[in-house]
């Protein structure tokens, strides 16, 4: 049957963004069905199962909706099938994750936890995928995974990879994140599965997609020439976001802006509107071809006057979804929701999944947070259990996973003559006086869009945060926003000492050596920037070129060869 006759589904459990799947397969000339009853595994010649969130989650909700039978009865027929992420994991004997609960048990091993005491969980990122059999029999028939290029990756657990036993048999690519190697994809027979998201994989992805959609897939039994564990590098690249603040105008149009210090409209002479930088799909779709690893969309406003079913956002996500294929945050208004109607309640978790739905990979939630944040602190001082599961952090993370979970921070420095004076909070001995030469200050966290500061170090918020199942810091820095003045070292330093998930440095970049201080100085894991994206004082390639010959791991844009 020829690739365009066939019957291609999707397998959609309810767990996250799977329309980032469907326009990818669409980018590249082909439709797709969702299966939604036992039957519809009969219809299908070949099936697509994305995964997100936890693995337990995965398979309570596979049974609840009886797929279990139907899919194992779909791979015993021999059709093609590919498995993304979670979709991949379930096909083993279990996981860590959740130990109650056993996968499909298609292939043999377990998936385990990566280990956070020596490097940063949840693993986020590109890195890429090397084949470890290297026969041409099986090399000329493989789903092409190339080796020269880097996959989204983004998960606390894999199952590991080893050269003993029978499980190079089934291993078509093994990737290594710190100390640890992983299997990053699987192949036996009729059943492809990839631990990284092909969807949000750049051209690379789209290229293998093409190729699962297009083959056979019958994978050859021949098992020379393994690749040792110790052969196989730590490529994760430094990631490169770029950062648009969205919000109305007083015409009522959807615009990308950025101010000083927060301040976002021009000044009175100007006309005082807005300040608008272009429209936000359209910019993300040019940084996406200019090569940003990620795009983040900050709702600044949150629409508070329209149901949230009818929220611009939603639109916009839906509308970059189709033509950005990086993943996508968005922030703003991820917390519990009344419509203006004051009939309609939506939970943080109902809210953020339709932002998944919609097109969204992750969430960021600001004050929201540290709001959370001080809960948490509050009920140890009272001798309580700190996780109620009650937080949308929480929720969100139980669902989705806590690589879905962003919190964006925007402290500013509160100077102070010693740190007996910053009433207990976390100090700092700063390289940069304060105004009346204090030598220390504490980050004071804000609410409100840095409007009202709060009694919470930054340093409070980002363990609470970690404790409650978040994925990634975005820092901020009041006191650098719109400065070009280069990132607030010293804050991005205590914040990456104090967590052991990922970092994004924000606020203040101006030049391309900037992003590789910040990264050669804390050992963040990405950079992120705005304003010179936007006003195209620095290209995102500008960037990615002067890390790369700096000697950072970097995702190069698509006009150079990817390589380390």
């Amino acid at each position: 049957m020829t690739a365009g006759k066939q019957k291609l589904y999707l397998l959609d459990y309810g767990a996250g963004n799977v329309r980032s799947l469907l326009n990818a397969v669409e980018r590249i000339g082909y439709n797709i069905e969702y299966i939604k009853s036992a039957s519809d595994f009969d219809k299908a010649d070949k099936i697509i199962f994305p995964g997100v969130g936890a693995f337990g989650y995965a398979m309570l909700a596979l049974r609840a909706k009886g797929f279990i039978e139907p899919l194992k009865s779909f791979i015993a027929s021999g059709r093609p099938l590919m498995g993304i992420c979670v979709g991949m994991q379930v096909m083993f004997n279990g996981s860590d994750e959740s130990p109650e609960e056993p996968g499909l048990g298609i292939f043999e091993g377990r998936v385990k936890c990566f280990d956070c005491t020596t490097k940063a969980v949840p693993h986020m990122g590109w890195n890429s995928a090397q084949v470890v059999h290297k026969d041409n029999e099986r090399a000329a028939a493989a789903p092409n995974v190339s080796e020269n290029d880097r996959y989204y990756f983004v998960h606390s657990y894999g199952v590991p990879f080893t050269t003993a036993g029978s499980q190079p048999q089934f291993v078509h690519t093994a990737t290594r994140y710190g100390d640890e190697t992983i299997i990053s994809s699987v192949w036996r027979g009729n059943v492809f599965g990839t631990q990284f998201h092909p969807e949000k994989s750049g051209e690379s992805g789209l290229a293998l997609l093409r190729s699962f959609i297009e083959s056979d897939l019958v994978r050859p039994t021949a098992q020379d020439n393994i690749l040792a564990t110790e052969h196989i590098r730590d490529a994760l690249s430094v990631r490169v976001i770029a950062c648009l603040d969205v919000r109305a105008n007083d015409q009522g149009d959807l615009v990308v802006t950025k101010g000083d210090q927060y301040d976002v409209r021009v000044s009175a002479s100007e006309g005082g509107d807005v300040r608008n930088l272009g429209k936000p799909v359209d910019l993300a779709k040019r940084y996406f071809d200019e090569g940003a690893d990620e795009i983040a969309f900050l709702n600044i406003t949150s629409f508070r006057n329209l149901p949230f079913k009818d929220t611009p956002m939603l639109e916009v996500l839906r509308q970059a979804s189709r033509c950005i294929f990086v993943p996508l945050t968005i922030g703003g208004g991820v917390r519990d929701t009344i419509d203006p109607d004051g009939q309609h309640v939506w939970s943080a978790v109902q809210v953020a999944g339709e932002y998944f739905r919609s097109g969204a990979d992750k969430v960021s939630i600001g004050s929201d947070a540290v709001y959370a944040a001080e809960r948490y602190w509050q009920r140890i001082t009272d001798g309580m259990e700190p996780l109620d599961g009650t937080t949308a952090i929480e929720q969100i993370a139980e669902r989705y996973g806590r690589q879905a979970v962003v919190i964006s921070v925007d402290p500013r420095r509160i100077y102070v003559s010693s740190p007996g004076d910053a009433n207990g909070h976390h100090t700092i001995k700063t390289t940069t006086p304060g105004p009346n030469g204090e030598k220390y200050c504490w980050y004071q966290c804000t609410v409100k869009g840095g409007r009202e500061g709060r009694d919470t170090d930054v340093r409070q918020l980002v363990t609470a945060c970690a404790a409650l199942g978040a994925g990634e810091i975005l820092l901020n820095c009041m006191d650098r926003d719109g400065t070009n003045s280069g990132y607030d070292l010293e804050l991005v330093a205590d914040v990456k000492a104090a967590v052991s998930i990922p970092v994004i440095a924000s606020s203040g970049a101006g030049r391309p050596e900037h992003f590789s201080e910040v990264v050669d100085k804390t050992g963040v894991e990405a950079v992120l920037a705005a304003g010179i994206f936007h006003r195209c004082e620095v290209p995102i390639a500008a960037v990615k070129d002067h890390l790369f010959e700096h000697g950072t791991p970097v995702r190069l844009a698509a006009k150079s060869t990817d390589t380390i």
